[in-house]
């Protein structure tokens, strides 16, 4: 079994005021790439409406209203 030493001590900090859930999201998309990003919303079913337009292949008119 793996050891999540960081993640528990992070955790810790979560738990015990340290810093807040804010702060650690921030954090963590500034680190990931927008694909990791992206790829974390969907595995966790976290959808926006444009989104699923786009998943349907439909182009956004506003999109193309800016370009």
């Amino acid at each position: 079994m793996v050891t999540r030493e960081y993640t528990n001590k992070l955790r810790d900090a979560l738990d015990e005021g340290m810093v807040s859930a804010q702060a650690v999201a921030d954090m963590a998309m500034k680190y990931m790439s927008e694909d990791e990003v992206k790829d974390m919303c969907l595995s966790n079913d976290i959808l926006f409406e444009e989104d699923e337009d786009e998943e349907d292949g439909e182009d956004d008119e506003d999109d193309e209203e800016e370009e």
